[in-house]
């Protein structure tokens, strides 16, 4: 009576000191891979007013999470994860909506993000959620020690 249900997660941006939870709940949901570093993917979204972090906390627990920039051009989406004990809620439709809007605040035309080829769970879930499939390919190169 009167009070939050805590039931129903309450979505917000993370904070510095919720690096250690949302990384733990990346590496749940199998998003975290050995040649990106999430620590720093986490840091350098939360160092700067064109990326954040935003979550679903469930009482003092992360239930989900997804990581949002504006790379001047686009909107991109990151990390979208939902605890495992957790998916099928509408959770992951929560976040994409929550990404959309701080897009959106931003006066962002376009949202973008990159789905691993064979991952057909994510790509019938961003397919049910109005996304469409690019005619673009995605090239790319680490940056870093070059001669070694």
């Amino acid at each position: 009576m009167g009070g939050v249900d805590l039931s129903v997660p309450v979505t917000g941006a993370a904070s510095v000191d919720d690096a250690d939870a949302v990384i733990a709940l990346w590496r749940a949901c199998g998003l975290t891979r050995p040649w990106n570093d999430p620590a720093s993917d986490y840091a350098l979204a939360m160092a700067t007013a064109t990326s954040t972090v935003l979550v679903a906390r469930d009482g003092n627990a992360i239930a989900a999470s997804v990581m949002v920039g504006f790379d001047g051009h686009r909107g991109w989406v990151y990390y979208l994860a939902v605890a495992p004990e957790r998916q099928r809620e509408g959770l992951g439709r929560t976040m994409m909506t929550a990404a959309e809007g701080w897009l959106r605040e931003r006066g962002v035309p376009k949202i973008q993000l990159m789905v691993r080829e064979d991952n057909d769970a994510a790509l019938g879930f961003y397919a049910a959620l109005g996304l469409e499939r690019q005619k673009v390919v995605t090239l790319g190169r680490f940056l870093g020690k070059e001669d070694e």
